[in-house]
């Protein structure tokens, strides 16, 4: 940051203080007072220093942006860069904004991680924007500031969906869900209900929010293998889709499943894991 990225004007208090300024001088004049002279100067010679004072608050800071964790939408994006003072004297009170404003002092030599956040509302790469550093430092009677672009993107996964929804159909005819610990087994889901199942394996909160009646899906092993399907997958609009697709995903990972995502023009084979999880996600958010 140098004196062509920072920028300088005076505040409120700094509009005043010129006004006292000449308020003085101007007594000094009428009166021809000789110590209202030395105050009017010594007042106007603290006005510009201070100009020096608040460039040196920011001139020659080095920032640099980090990575940026995928966050899901609708929660707070993570923008990381570094903030290095190269200089052997410290800064204090630097203001940084970006949607929310943070204030940070640095030590001499000083290199410090900063985490800035934004708002999220859909999926795709969201861009960090302006980044503004500021500083009043020291009197207040100046702001500098500086605008800064970085070339900074997260990537934003598609929102899981709200509505519990049984995994489609696999090979073997089962559908699951989710995954919960009962009697030394492992819940994984729901099916549609069939004549014979077990009462109480029906699982009545599905049905009482009018999805049909469903049973309820047990297995001591998590050796199960499912496809999922963009253009079977319910919903009437794209994000619907890719919300479900999101939400089955999320339960899958976490249940342990083998698991295949198949979009138009895409298809990626049965895994499990964490790469294979981020990578199904990314698939997601840049369909």
């Amino acid at each position: 940051m140098n004196q062509r990225r920072v920028f300088i004007l005076p505040t409120l208090g700094g509009l005043g203080f010129i006004c006292l300024i000449a308020l003085v001088l101007l007594i000094a004049f009428v009166y021809n007072n000789n110590l209202a002279y030395m105050l009017g100067f010594l007042l106007a010679s603290i006005f510009f220093v201070t100009i020096l004072h608040s460039y040196k608050s920011l001139a020659g800071l080095v920032l640099s942006a980090g990575y940026n964790q995928p966050m899901f939408a609708g929660d707070l994006a993570e923008f990381n860069f570094f903030i290095h003072n190269p200089d052997n004297h410290a800064r204090f009170a630097i203001d940084i904004h970006l949607q929310e404003t943070r204030t940070i002092d640095l030590a001499p030599y000083q290199t410090l991680p900063v985490i800035m956040y934004k708002s999220t509302k859909r999926r795709g790469w969201l861009s960090m924007d302006t980044l503004t550093l500021s500083s009043f430092f020291p009197l207040g009677l100046f702001r500098a500031w500086s605008p800064l672009r970085f070339d900074s993107k997260a990537l934003i996964y598609p929102r899981p969906a709200q509505t519990e929804l049984p995994f489609p159909e696999t090979d073997t005819g089962q559908g699951q869900q989710g995954q919960n610990r009962r009697n030394g087994d492992d819940f994984f889901g729901l099916k549609s209900y069939q004549a014979g199942d077990a009462i109480r394996q029906i699982h009545w909160k599905s049905y009482a929010k009018g999805r049909g009646l469903h049973s309820k899906q047990y297995s001591g092993s998590n050796n199960v293998e499912l496809w999922l399907d963009y253009d079977t997958t319910p919903g009437g609009q794209i994000e619907e889709r890719l919300s479900q697709l999101c939400r089955w995903l999320v339960e899958a990972e976490r249940a342990g499943f083998r698991y295949g995502l198949v979009l138009p023009g895409l298809k990626l084979t049965p895994d499990s894991g964490t790469q294979h999880f981020e990578h199904c996600l990314r698939a997601l958010a840049l369909f």
